[in-house]
């Protein structure tokens, strides 16, 4: 996440792993708007294997899954972010905003000090 000319990000490890991050909590996102792994990739520029890891990593790293999937033909085909996903999701979105406004204050001095372009 981008704060000004700060980037935040926050990641959540497990073991060495990381559980969750901006990219991931992006893909959880796109799941749940487009309905399948592949086309969440593909919305995010990513192909289908990166997503599917990221999901797979994702799935391992926390107590509960967070997407499901279905495989086969027919409307019911594709993935789900489950409701441990969107409250993973939203204490980690919360979690981003509450940093930002912590290092608002910060920023601002820091932004005070930045030239607007580096020197040639």
């Amino acid at each position: 996440m981008r704060v000004g000319s700060l980037k935040l990000k926050a990641q959540l490890f497990c073991g060495d792993e990381p559980a969750m991050g901006p990219g991931k909590a992006d893909l959880l996102d796109a799941i749940t708007a487009h309905g399948s792994i592949s086309a969440a990739g593909r919305a995010l520029g990513m192909s289908y294997r990166r997503a599917w890891l990221l999901v797979d990593s994702m799935n391992r790293c926390f107590r509960d899954r967070l997407v499901e999937t279905t495989a086969g033909g027919g409307q019911a085909r594709g993935a789900r972010v489950t409701g441990a996903g969107q409250d993973v999701l939203h204490r980690y979105r919360a979690l981003e905003a509450r940093l930002a406004d912590v290092v608002e204050e910060d920023l601002k001095g820091l932004e005070a000090k930045l030239r607007s372009v580096p020197l040639p």
